[in-house]
């Protein structure tokens, strides 16, 4: 039985606004208690230590796959380990990566370079110079978070440049236009959007100033950021200029050497973009008409003339490259020099297509991959042939299938070795009827000879358009499957599972479908006989902590146990926490009072019930997440406690940023903490 919504409190009211100040002494001293407590739980449980050595070890394993990406003769690839814990960026030749034990060529070792500046860098990504691509802009965050400093690199020597260029940590992005040119941000306040992010491109010449460089772009303060990117076509170099109006929506423009900014004909809510032969290849959101007539579907892929079109400025001719298929959906796309490759979910199994442009027509066939996983495509080395591809499911460890020849020749080159015992499990997919009558696809993991409930996982996102896919997980194997235990996977609305309509069958006010779609999925795991409600658990992160927090305030009763990692929990004020209000396209704006009035009917932070029968409850956050502020969980433990759910447990890591980057270790605790009070909470329930 659902609980009643009764109206909340006003934020003004909130008694835990002062744990929204991230650094403050009062703030950190809560933090402090409430991890002493936490630790004090879990890591004193005796299966703990077995746990963490057992996490960290699969972590930081010798043999764990060295995925990397293929530029100009070398595999590049940055590798963490329990000696190399801050990590390795790495290379070495293509042949020597197809060998059990490549020789590795270190470009920049991470841990050297904290022991000399003092400060944890955590790799951030680097961008090559075309055409010899051995000077870079290196990107490394200073605590783990979104924000990195930008420092030139040259590969050859080792070392950073002298003189070179260089940009304090920021949100910013930066890419090359030519050997003295870089395409930045901006870093002044001014320069920024409400959310953060950057709102002016420049031009910035090699011996000035940063703050000096030359404005070619600017968008609205309310838009959500700028963005920038230089392109090849094989020789052909373009500048594209983006203005990001939300996450679902933005205006792209060519800037053209005359320095006009040429809009790109095409609807706000294009996607899967790609240019290729002179084609600008692109789907869309909602259904589009061309102005040549052409009906453009969500879930297609089609293509335009890009060289016409700068020549003439007019849009012609629309090709039909993909047509639309029930429940298939577009999960990206790739390019070599001569192949553009379509990587898309066929009711969320992988598959990848080949496209070829020749003689102005397109010609499309599947790549000979393996068939029921997961298929991702690694790399596509954009001025050369090789591409490999990914393959892995719940009980079949991640390989990599290489082709050095666009995909007509594939060999599997690495192979993890297995991590768990497979032998006895299988893995299932089935439906469960959400409240409006839609059904919800969901994985089940758990042994074969299963007879009665036992502990059960279930984990779910729901949300920007991000599809959860089945994947090999060797911790999970050993700290859950292994236990006798199930693990569920939910592809409710919100997420990108059949593409941009599933999506947006829970966007803004239709919120609640996704909660729905979770506590269908719950019912009928329990239905089944794969767990009772009290030996059910959920786990969710970011978005996915919203959906577990709302799971608690609303249906407590069908759950024994609740995760809620790096959430939003106060959706009347989550705009109001950088970078809050770029997510408005998602769940709306607080200040609006139609929005308000169907974000306060979820609000789990306002919906915290003195009355309730809540099972054990553990949030997570980190002081570095300068994604989503770690005000949300700390007030929520903070009121779940007042209103004396003393099962309420709140973990706080004080180093790395929304998604755990650095350090393995403190990776393992958390993650061993999790299984400890899973298992401690579910066992003995089923």
């Amino acid at each position: 039985m659902t609980k009643p919504i009764t109206k909340p409190e006003a934020s003004a009211e909130d008694p835990f606004l002062w744990l929204e100040d991230r650094t403050a002494t009062q703030s950190l001293d809560w933090v402090h208690r409430q991890n002493e407590v936490t630790v004090g739980q879990l890591q004193g449980d005796p299966s703990y230590q077995a746990s963490f050595e057992t996490a960290l070890d699969l972590m930081t394993a010798e043999d764990n796959i060295a995925v990397g990406s293929a530029l100009k003769g070398h595999v590049y690839n940055f590798w963490q380990d329990r000696t190399n814990a801050l990590g390795l960026w790495r290379r070495t030749t293509v042949a020597s990566y197809k060998t059990e034990k490549p020789d590795w060529e270190t470009i920049l070792d991470f841990d050297q370079l904290a022991t000399k500046e003092g400060i944890k860098w955590v790799f951030s990504g680097a961008g090559r110079l075309y055409p010899e691509f051995s000077r870079c802009l290196l990107s490394m965050s200073p605590d783990g978070g979104d924000a990195s400093e930008m420092r030139e690199f040259d590969i050859e020597t080792k070392s950073f440049v002298e003189g070179g260029f260089r940009a304090p940590a920021s949100k910013s992005g930066f890419g090359w236009l030519d050997k003295d040119t870089v395409v930045s941000a901006a870093f002044e306040e001014d320069d920024k959007t409400q959310s953060g992010y950057p709102r002016v491109i420049k031009l910035w010449k090699r011996g000035t100033k940063l703050e000096d460089a030359t404005p070619i772009f600017e968008a609205q303060k309310e838009d959500l950021a700028v963005g920038a990117g230089v392109e090849f076509d094989g020789d052909k170099r373009h500048v594209f200029l983006a203005r990001t109006l939300d996450f679902f929506a933005s205006h792209s423009f060519l800037h053209l050497p005359s320095g006009e900014n040429r809009r790109i004909p095409l609807p706000d809510d294009v996607t899967d973009t790609a240019l290729f032969k002179d084609q600008l290849v692109f789907g869309v959101r909602t259904p589009w008409t061309a102005p040549d007539g052409t009906a453009c579907q969500p879930d297609g892929l089609y293509s335009l003339d890009f060289v016409q079109w700068i020549e003439t400025g007019e849009l012609r001719a629309i090709e039909t490259l993909f047509a639309p298929a029930y429940r298939v959906s577009i999960a990206g796309l790739s390019r070599t020099q001569d192949r553009l490759f379509i990587n898309m979910m066929d009711n969320v199994r992988g598959k990848v297509i080949v496209c070829e442009r020749k003689e102005s027509a397109w010609s499309l066939k599947p790549v000979a991959l393996p068939e029921n996983g997961n298929v991702g495509i690694s790399h596509a080395e954009h001025f050369g042939s090789s591409v490999s591809f990914s393959f892995t499911d719940f009980l079949t460890p991640s390989s990599i299938i290489w082709s050095d020849d666009n995909g007509e020749t594939l060999a599997t080159v690495k192979s993890q070795p297995a991590r768990f015992d497979a032998s006895p499990l299988i893995s299932e997919q089935f439906e469960a009827r959400s409240k409006d009558g839609t059904m919800i696809p969901y994985f089940v993991v758990r042994r074969r000879d299963q007879k009665d409930p036992v502990p059960t996982l279930l984990y779910g996102y729901g949300g920007f358009e991000v599809p959860l896919l089945p994947g090999y997980a060797g911790v999970r194997g050993r700290l859950w499957l292994e236990k006798g235990n199930a693990y569920v996977q939910a592809c409710i609305r919100g997420g990108g599972e059949f593409g941009p309509a599933w999506h947006q069958a829970a966007l803004k006010g239709n919120r609640q479908n996704a909660f729905d779609d979770f506590a269908a999925v719950a019912q009928d795991v329990v239905k089944r006989g794969i767990a009772t409600a009290a030996s059910l658990g959920i786990q969710g992160g970011s978005n996915g902590g919203l959906l577990t927090g709302v799971s608690l305030t609303q249906h407590p009763e069908l759950f024994g146990a609740v995760i809620i990692e790096v959430p939003l929990l106060d959706m009347l004020r989550y705009t109001e926490l950088p970078p809050g209000a770029s997510w408005m396209a998602e769940y709306g704006d607080p200040s609006k009072p139609e929005d308000a009035k169907w974000l306060s009917a979820y609000s789990p932070y306002q919906h915290v019930d003195a009355g309730a029968d809540y099972p054990p409850v553990l949030l997570t956050t980190s002081t570095a997440d300068d994604r989503v502020h770690p005000g949300h969980a700390r007030k929520m433990a903070a009121r779940l406690q007042e209103a004396g759910h003393e099962k309420t447990l709140f973990f706080e890591e004080t180093e790395g940023g929304h998604g755990g980057r650095g350090d393995r270790r403190p990776q393992a605790a958390q993650t061993a903490m999790k299984y400890v009070f899973l298992q401690r909470a579910l066992t003995a329930k089923a």
